[in-house]
Formats: structure tokens, sequence, C-alpha cells
């Protein structure tokens, strides 16, 4: 059992005997954690109030609202409601006081509709991430990863969607050069990963893509009466999208990740992170990108950043990750196949066995509210497996009124920082005026050479006229005087300028 002193976490207990109060250390909370259970066990609930304790301890957290339930913790529960009577009972036999008041909530959204839009630079998202995020092959992949290239080499910013595109339309146009440089680059290629971001585009990451980008600076802001703010991100409509909620989750980590600063084995700490529906992320993942997750699970905890991800069963997360995840609420497991009863049985494994009762046992009969709960001791050991009585929110369960969340929206201060798109001078704006020149050029060159190719028709009819014989006509030098040459009766036709134009530009643009 915990030191409940130094605790400032409670999970619950129980007037019982053998339920022994759980508390969680908060110098043990950047060890990570999971919150596992079936559907209606009560995982959003103790989702709820972790992030309240955290708020109340002074530590910002970032969590995901599936079902718009979450976004109640704006307001204050109230022990009048029909919904926090059985709390009171509950909170009477952990023996604990219920203070009911709201937390200080940001509402975000990648769409910008419930909350401050959300926004990443394609640069930002990087061509790993992007090309889960697109659903690419090897091949695609390695292609996207010569875009980002290209665009590194030739000082191109890859900011948002129109960004990409062009790039891709460059890398197309110039397939044959690139492939010499980089490796095969083929334009079948290159135009399955064009119609991938127009999927993506259909779904919404048009939106998501661009500037302002996120400051994570304003992820991990603490009030002035030093409670940690509450960032909700409204997900209710992302998880019609799946893949780019679970894809944006992992590079919002990843960037927590780089930017944050080493700090060792802090007090408390400075942000925790809740990955809800986390099979999401490993669902047909490659193995490099379950790595990734493997590696920044592992080593972000210096950073002072606590991850809990937060799903149905803790088989969905790879062994790999789930050791490193070593503070654990396991709600209820069904088991009604063959599979759900090996699934319970590896679940209980993980468990450090309590002599009082059968872990195997304890997970299948909790009931809602209740869990099977092993945290950190102050030495970093899992304790042994507790039957445990879930403590009641303080703050409201269920949705926020819409109104109310739209005013608090309205009062926010990042409203004035992240509403207004800018659109700044990037690759797409780079290479259309590149285009103009190189088509002002090629038309340039082009007029030249239909010139000459006037002039040499001209002195060859002169020459005939003077009984000059015709074998000794002058012959056409060079490419493009060849190609003038013979291109000259259809010059004066407005489709054949055009062609003329196109090949022209087209070579010039490639020199």
């Amino acid at each position: 059992m915990s030191d409940g002193a130094e605790a400032g976490i409670i999970i619950g207990g129980g007037g019982e005997e053998h339920r022994v109060p759980q508390h969680l250390l908060l110098g043990m909370a950047n060890r990570h954690g999971l919150i596992a259970g079936a559907t209606g066990t009560g995982k959003t609930i103790t989702l709820q109030i972790l992030a309240e304790q955290f708020s109340d301890a002074g530590v910002p957290v970032f969590l995901s609202d599936i079902k718009g339930d979450v976004s109640g913790m704006a307001a204050p529960g109230s022990a009048g409601a029909r919904t926090h009577d059985p709390f009171t009972a509950r909170a009477q036999q952990i023996g604990i006081e219920l203070d009911y008041r709201a937390m200080p909530v940001t509402f975000w959204d990648l769409f910008g509709e419930q909350g401050h839009p959300v926004r990443a630079t394609v640069a930002e998202m990087g061509p790993l991430l992007l090309s889960r995020l697109l659903g690419l092959t090897d091949v695609q992949e390695g292609v996207l990863n010569v875009a980002f290239r290209v665009a590194d080499e030739q000082g191109l910013p890859v900011l948002d969607m129109a960004d990409l595109t062009a790039l891709l339309q460059w890398c197309g146009q110039n397939a044959k050069e690139l492939s010499l440089s980089y490796g095969n680059v083929t334009t079948a290629s290159v135009g399955a990963i064009q119609r991938a971001l127009l999927v993506l585009e259909n779904q919404g990451g048009k939106l998501f893509f661009g500037e302002p980008a996120l400051d994570l600076g304003d992820l991990m802001a603490v009030t002035d009466d030093g409670r940690g703010v509450v960032n909700i991100l409204s997900a209710d409509r992302l998880m019609q999208s799946p893949r780019l909620y679970a894809t944006f989750l992992l590079w919002l980590l990843s960037e927590l990740f780089e930017a944050l600063p080493e700090v060792g084995n802090p007090e408390k700490p400075r942000l925790v992170f809740f990955f809800d529906e986390a099979h999401l992320l490993f669902t047909d993942a490659p193995k490099a990108l379950v790595a990734k997750v493997e590696q920044v699970a592992r080593l972000i905890r210096s950073k002072g950043v606590g991850v809990f991800f937060i799903t149905q069963n803790p088989a969905d997360v790879p062994d790999s990750v789930l050791a490193q995840l070593g503070n654990r609420v396991q709600h209820a497991l069904r088991a009604y196949t063959a599979k759900d009863r090996k699934d319970l049985e590896k679940a209980a494994q993980t468990y450090r066995d309590n002599p009082r009762f059968a872990t195997v046992d304890a997970i299948r009969d909790v009931g809602t509210g209740e869990a099977v709960t092993s945290l950190l001791d102050r030495k970093g050991v899992p304790q042994m497996v507790e039957r445990t009585l879930i403590r009641p929110p303080v703050s409201q369960v269920g949705p926020l009124d819409p109104a109310t969340r739209a005013d608090l929206i309205a009062a926010s201060p990042l409203g004035m920082k992240y509403e207004t798109r800018v659109n700044r001078d990037s690759a797409h704006e780079m290479l259309a005026r590149r285009a103009v020149e190189a088509a002002a050029a090629g038309t340039a060159a082009g007029e030249g050479e239909l010139n000459r190719a006037r002039r040499y028709d001209g002195g060859q009819a002169a020459g005939q006229r003077q009984g000059a014989p015709a074998g000794r006509a002058r012959q056409p030098k060079g490419f493009g005087e060849a190609l003038a040459q013979a291109a000259v009766k259809e010059l004066s036709g407005t489709t054949g300028r055009r062609i003329v134009r196109g090949i022209l530009g087209g070579f010039f643009r490639g020199r």
C-alpha cells in the first residue's frame, strides 16, 4: 500500500476489510499507466477522476473526448443530481468527502467546431507518420521520403496539403531525373499518394494541416490558483476517421518527446497524456511504427510526461509497450468465447498476485465502477493487485451544455491565437512561381526558334525563286530548329501554338 500522505491521487478503496485504499504516487505517474475494461465498466469515470486530481495537483492534462461525456468536467457536479446520488454513498464507503467543482478546461477540435482549431504542418508530421496516415505501401513511403528530401534540399516549406500536392506534382513531372539521384520514383507511386491525399482531404485532413501550428506550451498551462489545465480534444467526429485520430495523437506525443528537455524523475509530471481507444494506434501498424511508440513510451518519462493508454483489452497493446505501463486500473473483462478466456488469463498473469483472491476471477467478476488495480510504490515496484471501488468525480458526469461550452470557448484567450488560419509563402506558391518563370522562358525560346524557322523557310523560298538547286538547301541545325521546322505548318492555329509551347516549356523546365 502506498503512503497516502505523499500520494496526491486516490483511485479508490472501500469500507470492507480487504479493500485497501489505492493511491497513485505523483512521483511515479510518469512511469505511465493502463486503463482497460469492457464497454460500460467505468473506464470514462476512471479517466475523469484521474484528470481531476492531476489538475488539482498542478499537473496539466491532455485527453480525448470520444463520446462527448468528458466535456462535463468544465462544470461542477451536484449532490442533488440524480446521477450523483449513488456517488454520495460511494464516497462514504471509501471514506472521502466530495467537494463538487468545475475543472479549468480548454477545448480543442481538429475541425474547429467544438474547440480551438488544432493544426500541424506537413513537415512536422514527417514521412513516417504521414505514410501511416495515408496507408501507403513501402514503395510509396519511399517516394514520399524522396519528396521530403527534395523539399529540404530546395528550401521548400511544406506546410499544408496544397504544398504537399504541388511538391508531389513536381516530383511526378521530374520522376526520371529524381530516379537517377534517389532511386526509382515512378509516376504510378506519385499518383497513388495523390489519391490517398484526396481521401484524407475528404475526411477533413485539409483542416488539420496548416498554420498557426499548435504551440505545445499552450497544453501545459497552469491557472493562477495552481491547478493544471485539462485540455479536452473533441473526438466524436474525429473518430469517424480512426487513422487520422490515432496518427494525430502519436504525432502530438512525438512532438512532446522531441521538444521537452530532460528533467529526470520529477516530483510530479509536467503533463499527463491520456491515449483513449489505444487499439487504433496498433491495428495493422507496421513494425517501424510500433518500435517508435515503444521508444517514445520508454524515453518520454524522463521528459516528465506520463502516458496512460485506455483500451478495452490489454491484449490490444503490444507486449513491448505494455511492459512500460507501471500503473494499471483493470475494469471487468467478459469471457464469452475461448479467445476472451485466453485474453482474461493473459491479463491476470501481468499482475502481482494477491493471496486473498484469484486475480483472474476478480477481473471477470468486478462490477461497474469497480476495478482491479496495481500501482507502483515509491521504489517503482508494482504493488499486489487489489479490488478497488473507484472514487466518484467532483465535476459533472456527462456532456456539457452546448451553450456553456460555446461561452467557454469564446472567453478563452487562445481564440485570438488559433482561430484565424495563416497561409504564408511556402512550397505551393514557390513552385507555382517557378512554373510561370519556366513557361515564360520556354515561350521566349520557342518564339526564337519559330523566328529562325520562318527566316530559314523564307530564305529557302527565295533561293528557289532565284533558281538554286533544291538539294543545296540549308539543313536545320539542332533539335530546336528541327522541331520548329516540323511544326511550322501548324503554327497558325491555336492548338498548334499550345502544343509547341507545352513541349518546349516542359523541356526547358526539365533542364
